[in-house]
């Protein structure tokens, strides 16, 4: 087993800013550790620079107890999963899966045993004489996968594995995946991927990175944590509108009181709307942004409710998704409404915001503490210092 630490581990290219900006991580043994982010955030560049196909700028990498900065991909003790497969397609299953034990000299006895033993546990064995052209992408992924297993690494690396597949495919192979790793009980690993649902599902811990406009926090990491302290707990709105689909809803209010357990807000299409938040920090009369998550929305009376009119509806079969006009609040609102219920465009619906599900961000995008938090997580302010 081995731990994998980065310390202020930061990579440009050149004299342009930093792809990868001051990333400080500490993945501890068997832990599943997920890199999550928009396209452009330095995910891929980060996992590459772990492996050693990336060169590091600045900071430092160890593997266990070894500084890992110069030292080659073949010794690092790291097995990497790719997008694209890259088997060998004139090699059979057993040739791709034992090629790099022949690289490294292991007797043949040994090179038997261990991809057989891994052809079992991936279900491969039917398939060890057939060449990659004849298997479907779900087994061709999972050959990858059995190359990497065979050589019994402290580490393993995926690369956006499941993003070749079709969506039935993805979830089979993201349980394997996840059984995979509970099964090996041995080595960490490092998943990267953009798909969220990925992320929440297959997670020990997620590794949120930044990107978009604020091109001084690019490549830096907007929040680490495990699934359901991202969800619940976002330390700011780039990480609450990213975790969660659909995206939690966004409109602007302004702070009309509060005290240290709950903050009054007034949209500006008038409602109030009362939140469980600490906004002791902010005066009287300050611009904030108010958030709630389309589950969260109860659809149907009660006080204090919001009329809207549906735009649109989408009927998934065990719920329906409601886009509703957000009154001159910014974009449309989703909210999540029972399976059996309809509503045609142009009708008008009441929402109900639960106090204790809305999320408040001051002027600087940055979450206001909740006074209220989900049973077994933290509160906000230790998340925020984690």
């Amino acid at each position: 087993m081995a731990s994998i630490r980065l310390e202020q581990v930061s990579k440009a290219y050149g004299k342009l800013p930093p792809v990868v900006r001051d990333v400080s991580l500490h993945i501890g043994d068997n832990e599943f550790c997920v890199f999550v982010g928009p396209s452009g955030c330095g995910k891929s560049t980060l996992l590459r620079m772990v492996a050693g196909l990336e060169s590091i700028t600045r900071g430092e990498l160890r593997i266990g107890d070894k500084v890992m900065n110069d030292v080659s991909p073949a010794q690092r003790g790291v097995a990497m999963v790719f997008q694209s497969y890259a088997l060998f397609p004139h090699m059979s299953v057993f040739e791709n899966m034992a090629f790099g034990l022949r690289l490294s000299k292991c007797a043949a006895s040994e090179i038997d045993r261990r991809v057989r033993s891994a052809a079992q546990i991936l279900q491969l064995e039917p398939l060890l004489d057939r060449m990659p052209k004849a298997l479907s992408g779900g087994q061709r992924q999972r050959v990858a996968i059995g190359r990497a297993i065979v050589r019994e690494p402290d580490v393993f690396l995926f690369d956006e594995p499941l993003s070749n597949l079709d969506a039935a495919l993805r979830v089979q192979t993201r349980f394997e995946i996840a059984r995979l790793h509970r099964d090996f009980g041995r080595a960490s690993a490092i998943y990267v991927t953009h798909d969220q649902v990925e992320a929440m599902t297959l997670a020990d811990r997620i590794v949120l990175l930044n990107t978009g406009a604020a091109v001084a926090r690019d490549g830096s990491v907007a929040q680490c944590g495990t699934p359901l302290e991202l969800y619940h707990q976002p330390r700011n709105r780039f990480v609450a509108a990213f975790i969660g689909s659909p995206r939690m809803n966004f409109a602007p209010a302004r702070l009309l009181q509060c005290d240290a357990e709950l903050a009054t807000l007034q949209m500006r299409s008038g409602e109030r709307v009362q939140a469980r938040v600490d906004a002791r920090s902010q005066p009287a009369g300050s611009e904030l942004t108010l958030g709630i998550r389309p589950e969260d929305v109860e659809v149907g009376g009660g006080d204090p409710a919001l009329g809207r009119d549906v735009l649109w509806q989408e009927r998934l079969g065990e719920a329906t998704y409601l886009y509703l006009d957000a009154a001159g609040c910014g974009d449309p609102w989703v909210a999540k409404a029972p399976g059996h219920f309809s509503a045609s465009p142009g009708h008008r619906v009441a929402l109900r915001l639960p106090a204790e599900r809305v999320h408040v961000f001051d002027a600087a995008d940055v979450a206001l503490p909740r006074t209220v938090q989900p049973e077994g997580l933290p509160t906000m302010m230790a998340a925020a210092s984690a």
